[in-house]
């Protein structure tokens, strides 16, 4: 038999759980003339990019790559705080580093965190090289933007640019060279796609871009990029494609192009 009773609440406040929307910067070498170099490049004509966008410092990988001789990599996190805060990130907490590292980004204001959870890709299997038919991923442990997509009608000409925070987003017309196209999701160009395409910008893996005739400046997917500098194969350049991420542990990062068939 199962009683209910009556229970009694304050009357100024309620405790509730919350989760905010954080993202993850997992430093990979303790240079942070480096970081500088390359936030600068790939953000430094982006300046409204992040919106003051919480975050997380993660230092798992710093450990892994460290041998058991060396000597923990020492940070300087005011300064680590103060790069970021530059480009508009607001460092909230730290996790994955020993307790040198741990203790120090305390003591530079920030919240030790370990039992964050940063989300990684799943990889996906290695399509068979016999089959026409690419191999489907595994679902990405990262949460797919919300739906809905940003509409772009017009010709982007060179120098403009649009983002599509949080969202696919999908253009109609040409997009020429020096234009730039941004979005958290998928981007769809049906039409030429002779400028910049940058999906998955916020780190979502499962991007993609696709294109009516791909003859791109550069496509990043993630954050893994490739120019105009090295060719595409000529069954891609030129015709309507599209492009994903593959990861795997022995091969890395590819991004893979694949002709798409009218």
């Amino acid at each position: 038999m199962s009683v209910a009773l009556a229970g009694r609440s304050p009357t100024t406040f309620e405790i509730k759980s919350a989760s905010l929307p954080l993202l993850a910067l997992r430093l990979k070498s303790p240079d942070l003339q480096v970081l500088e170099d390359e936030l600068r490049a790939q953000y430094g004509d982006k300046p409204d990019f992040f919106d003051h966008d919480l975050l997380v410092l993660d230092l798992s990988t710093l450990q892994a790559e460290a041998s058991e001789e060396a000597s923990p990599a020492e940070l300087d996190f005011p300064a680590i705080v103060a790069l970021l805060t530059a480009h508009r990130l607001r460092p909230l907490a730290v996790r994955g580093g020993n307790d040198e590292q741990m203790a120090a980004a305390v003591a530079a204001g920030l919240l030790a965190a370990n039992d964050v959870r940063v989300q990684t890709a799943a990889r996906p299997p290695e399509p068979p090289p016999t089959t026409a038919t690419a191999a489907q991923p595994e679902p990405s442990a990262l949460e797919a933007p919300p739906p809905g997509a940003l509409v772009i009608d017009r010709p982007l000409r060179s120098g403009q640019q649009v983002y599509a925070r949080g969202r696919d987003l999908v253009v109609m017309a040409m997009v020429n060279p020096g234009a730039e196209v941004i979005a958290d999701g998928h981007i769809h160009v049906y039409a030429p796609l002779r400028g910049r395409a940058i999906a998955g910008a916020r780190g979502w893996p499962d991007a993609r871009i696709f294109a009516r005739e791909m003859k791109p400046e550069l496509v990043s997917i993630s954050g893994v990029y490739r120019t105009s500098d090295e060719a595409l194969p000529g069954e891609v350049w030129g015709h309507a494609a599209t492009v994903r991420l593959q990861s795997s542990e022995e091969a890395g990062d590819k991004l893979i192009f694949e002709q798409v068939n009218a």
